[in-house]
């Protein structure tokens, strides 16, 4: 009985607002209406006059105001969706096979805005890497590999430069700037790390004798004022027609021996250099002003082959963002194509900081700046993309973004870039509450074909007064297309009462990952007062798909039954995954509420927080293990082993953007090299770059043998199929590995994963050793590595027990259930898998158990609807593939082909759906 809390939550609704992606981003008190916000605000002023049994920290919280439900909505991505992602994704996937080698690019970057919205960022990163692999101009190169190096965001890691090469050319900065196009190069070592080039400290030749081989040959003087340059006269006739035609044509100078050069624009200096360049080719020698006006020089008379040279020695000589804001000016007054991409290279490496250069942003922003920018080959769909998504991170509602965006818009050419630059727009102005603009947006994006910008197109409706409308708007939609989830999840905001809680129902049953329906009948049982069954509901999507809002929501639970314990370990974790986040409005930082709700609970020291960390880690609890870890890291910040602690469960929630800032921080406060190797290694694994990682964790050895650095490259080793051989090396790691000192969590994981090789390797004794001495320091996840073993021994009810002590044990178990699944009989395996779907219906293997067994019933209509509705909400390989095989089975040529094609489009090697993919197109064509 929580009577104190209890009764002021009661009257109070205790949510306020789940608006976007933050729960409290609408603050009542703000509203103008003098409707819902002065009602809460008049009903807290009378709680407080009638109960002084509100504790303070409770009384603090309140004077924030709180949420209703009323005022939730769910957020609109800013992403390319479609209404058919199959045939979406087989479309583009065809396209790349019959399109031309300088369309490729093109397509692949079509490709990484559908995976986009799918919050995949492994599939994000390997479409970058095609795209840029596929690049056929220099501006491409050079976005591109910008790009790819910011989805590691290595301007956080302390002490590398934004232009430091990582050894390949797919994303080395001098690569970039060579002309031609080599898909097949682009993963290989580049210069960089082959050799270095000294530069001769050479003066500039000033003297008449040595400006020229021989006076014989001397037969012109260019007069400059007072000086003469001697020149010979083929040779400078050489560097450009209008030359020629002055010294070789009808022209006086023709036949004069002393020509005028006065006033030409160029100095005596410069002059003498356009000679020496006139018979050596070279500009080595020159100092930066006297190639810039020899580049002036080469633009006034037209020498193509001088002004190619300047252009790349320039270029070469770009290295920070002081030279490039000086340089760049020169290249867009001369329509140096080289030197801009050198400089525009400098600005994108080191985004997100130049975003913040005024300087900068003035070269990108205005119509103004982009036609100077097109003028010289570099306003691109491709520069403006990458721009405004890196200001949408930084700040979406920001002028810059607005302007970036235009920019972006007018570049646009294709149908899915109008889709696109036209949705984003009107996503920006929805947050910014410029309802108008917006709409017009939203409906240039949906008259280009993007069906999903409806839903903005009925939102800003909604927000401008017109409710009905936007009703009837969502309706059309329902009836028109084949339903999916965010369909009902829109409608459900224009419906009131039992109405509201259906479309709910239903959005949760088409697509069981969208968070809003969740917090929403969250919020509506708080208020009848049903706080256990609120904290029942918001763990649902907790349980599968960890995400601060959602957090922030059970902890406002959590604080309503005086839970301040489980209200802090949610705002621990969801600090750990947004540092910066903004609680009750935008109004309370995290770290305050950490301190107000920290003198509620029991202290821990260090030494407690360890066991609290091994408890934790044990049961499987990854919320509650993060909890700790900040709580530790709020003590010792230093700590690079915790970061690293961190980042390893921030990976097993799926929250890698934040593991991979975990991992930097932990590579930023490392004090040893060797440490700082194995950081930059997983950074490295982690964002696809294996071979890279390896040579680090080799590096790392070879300077201290650790624990981590042979984990690291064990890890990466087995990351593919491994022949005996291979094996037999990675077994030998993890036994280094073993002897090097650790922790039990570490030396667990390491157990675990020897077991594992030792299973592949059919050594199943050895195997059992490893996870009963993974389970000895308690690694509970070695219980299924054990299950496996005695299943491969034909002992299942050991294995079934085994996995019913990880069930009992997991606090996250629905990959226990599901692998206990193969361990016991159809019946039983079928509960099992149920609950796996419950608990997270992300997995996809309880889908494919039981599309498998209704066609081995012949329920072939039943078992392709089975895998249809998890493909709604989560396009897998492995759901498609065998989706495919089904129809194969029933002779659907087309269904096939398409299935196919979509699995290749999500994995291009995948050798099974390949064979099966030239199985029905061979057929096809025979018909």
């Amino acid at each position: 009985m929580q009577h104190n809390i209890f009764t002021t939550m009661r009257s109070l609704k205790i949510i306020d607002g789940c608006k976007g992606i933050q729960v409290y981003a609408l603050n009542p008190s703000a509203t103008t209406d003098g409707g819902v916000g002065d009602k809460i605000h008049l009903k807290i002023n009378s709680i407080r006059s009638k109960s002084f049994q509100i504790n303070a920290i409770t009384e603090a919280l309140l004077s924030y105001g709180l949420p209703v439900t009323d005022l939730l909505e769910p957020s609109i991505e800013p992403y390319l969706k479609s209404v058919n992602l199959v045939e979406t994704l087989a479309n583009v996937y065809r396209r790349l096979q019959i399109c031309s080698q300088l369309e490729k690019s093109g397509v692949y970057l079509e490709q990484c805005s559908l995976f986009r919205g799918l919050c995949d960022p492994k599939l994000v990163r390997r479409s970058l890497r095609s795209a840029r692999q596929h690049a056929i101009n220099v501006n491409s190169k050079v976005v591109l590999s910008a790009w790819l190096r910011f989805e590691r965001r290595e301007d956080e890691l302390d002490g590398l430069s934004s232009m430091d090469c990582r050894g390949r050319i797919l994303e080395c900065p001098k690569a970039t700037l060579e002309s031609g196009y080599d898909p097949a190069s682009v993963y290989d070592p580049c210069r960089c790390s082959q050799s270095t080039f000294e530069v001769a400290d050479v003066e500039i030749c000033i003297g008449d004798e040595e400006c020229s081989t021989s006076q014989e040959d001397e037969d012109v003087f260019f007069c400059i004022g007072d000086d003469e340059v001697r020149c010979v006269r083929y040779n400078i006739a050489a560097l450009s027609r209008p030359f020629n035609a002055m010294l070789y044509g009808g022209f006086t100078e023709s036949w004069r021996e002393k020509i005028n050069f006065s006033h030409n624009g160029i100095s005596i200096k410069g002059m003498r250099a356009a000679e020496v360049f006139s018979r050596t080719r070279k500009l080595d020698s020159f100092p930066p002003d006297i190639v810039l006006e020899l580049l002036s020089f080469a633009n006034k008379f037209c020498c193509e082959e001088m002004k190619s040279a300047c252009d790349a020695h320039l270029a070469s000589l770009v290295c920070n963002v002081e030279d490039a804001l000086i340089l760049v000016e020169y290249g867009l007054e001369e329509t140096a194509y080289l030197l801009v991409a050198s400089c525009l290279q400098v600005f994108l490496r080191e985004l997100p900081r130049s975003m913040y250069n005024r300087n900068v942003m003035k070269f990108f922003c205005s119509s103004e700046a982009m036609e100077r920018l097109a003028m010289v080959g570099h306003a691109s769909f491709l520069l403006y993309y990458f721009l405004s998504q890196v200001a949408m991170e930084e700040d979406m509602k920001s002028n810059t973004t607005v302007m970036l965006l235009e920019r972006l818009g007018e570049c646009a050419t294709a149908r899915w870039e109008k889709e696109f630059a036209f949705h984003q727009l009107g996503c920006v102005m929805l947050e910014r509450k410029e309802y108008k603009d917006a709409q017009h947006w939203f409906e240039a994006a949906a008259e280009a074909g993007h069906i999903y910008s409806l839903v903005g197109v009925a939102r800003t409706k909604y927000k401008r007064g017109h409710k009905y409308s936007a009703y009837k708007h969502m309706n059309s939609l329902i009836s028109e297309y084949k339903p999916v989830g965010w369909m009902y999840q829109e409608r459900s905001v224009y419906c009131i009462g039992k109405e509201k809680m259906v479309d709910l129902n239903i959005a949760t049953e088409l697509d069981p990952t969208l968070p809003y329906p969740y917090k929403y009948r969250a919020v509506a049982m708080m208020e009848e007062n049903k706080i256990g069954a609120a904290i029942s509901e918001i763990n649902k999507i907790i349980g599968f798909k960890v995400s601060p809002d959602c957090l922030e929501l059970r902890a406002w639970f959590s604080i309503a039954l005086e839970d301040y314990e489980g209200a802090l370990r949610d705002i621990r974790a969801l600090l750990t995954l947004d540092p910066n986040y903004m609680m009750f409005h935008g109004k309370v930082q995290g770290d305050h509420l950490v301190e107000l709700l920290r003198h509620q609970v029991q202290q821990w020291s260090q030494a407690d927080c360890w066991m609290q960390l091994y408890d934790r880690w044990s049961s499987v609890d990854d919320i509650g293990s993060l909890a700790v870890v900040h709580q530790m890291l709020a003590n010792d910040p230093g700590k690079s082993v915790l970061r690293f602690r961190q980042s390893l469960l921030l990976l097993r929630l799926n929250c890698q953007k934040a593991a991979m800032r975990s991992l930097r921080l932990a590579r930023n406060h490392s004090s040893y090299e060797h440490e700082k190797l194995v950081y930059e290694g997983w950074i490295l694994y982690d964002t696809g770059h294996r071979e890279e990682a390896l040579a680090k964790a080799e590096e790392s050895i070879s300077i201290q043998r650790s624990f981590e650095a042979f984990f690291l490259k064990a890890y990466a080793l087995a990351d593919t199929s491994l022949d005996p051989e291979a094996s037999s090396y990675v077994i030998q790691l993890l036994e280094e590995a073993l002897r090097c000192p650790s922790d039990g969590l570490r030396k667990g994981q390491a157990l675990n994963n020897l077991g594992s090789v030792y299973v592949d390797c059919n050594k199943l004794d050895l195997a059992a050793d490893c996870y009963l001495n993974a389970l000895n320091i308690r690694h509970t996840r070695a219980h299924q590595g054990l299950a496996r073993v005695y299943h491969l021994k034909n002992q299942r009810k050991p294995a079934y027990d085994e996995m019913t002590k990880l069930i009992e044990k997991a606090r996250n178990n629905a990959s226990a259930y599901e692998k206990r699944s193969e361990y016991c009989d159809r019946d039983m395996a079928k509960s099992d898998l149920c609950m796996a779907t419950q608990l997270d219906p992300l997995r996809t293997y309880p889908y494919r158990y039981r599309a498998a067994v209704l066609m081995d019933d012949h329920k072939e209509a039943e078992a392709i609807a089975e895998l249809t509705k998890a493909i709604a909400f989560k396009p897998d390989l492995q759901l498609l593939h065998l989706r495919a095989a089904f129809h194969d089975s029933m002779v659907d040529s087309a269904s096939t082909l398409r299935d196919c094609e979509a699995a290749l489009c999500l994995d291009p090697n995948h050798g099974d759906t390949l064979k099966l993919y030239t199985q029905p197109r061979d057929g096809a064509s025979d018909q």
